[in-house]
């Protein structure tokens, strides 16, 4: 079956940078494009980026252009997001996600907290 695993998440200080991983598995992954969500405390999911199935188109949420990277190794089932220059307001639970065949999976998330 469909499993996305995220991790990589933690504390930091503003100004600081965190690595997201997110690894896949039960499809064939390079085939498919995937979607990093997040989401806040108290508020709705949040779209943040998506990568195709190469890594050579991405497309970002405007508030993180020029701070977040996203990323994939086909070889390794994983896709990264790379955020540098945190801010609070990025603080929530981030996730991948994957439509195979018409259905939504993600993962359970990993928390990113940015707070001094």
């Amino acid at each position: 079956q469909v499993q996305l695993v995220e991790f990589g998440g933690g504390l930091v200080q503003p100004g600081g940078s965190l690595r997201l991983s997110c690894a896949a598995s039960g499809f064939a992954f390079s085939s498919y494009y995937i979607t990093w969500v997040r989401q806040a405390p108290g508020k709705g999911p949040e779209w943040v980026s998506i990568i195709n199935t190469s890594g050579s188109s991405t497309t970002y949420l405007d508030s993180v252009k020029g701070r977040f990277t996203i990323s994939r190794d086909n070889d390794k089932n994983t896709v990264y997001l790379q955020m540098n220059s945190l801010k609070p307001d990025d603080t929530a639970v981030y996730y991948c996600k994957v439509t195979v065949y018409g259905k939504d999976h993600r993962g359970n998330g990993t928390l990113v907290t940015v707070s001094s």
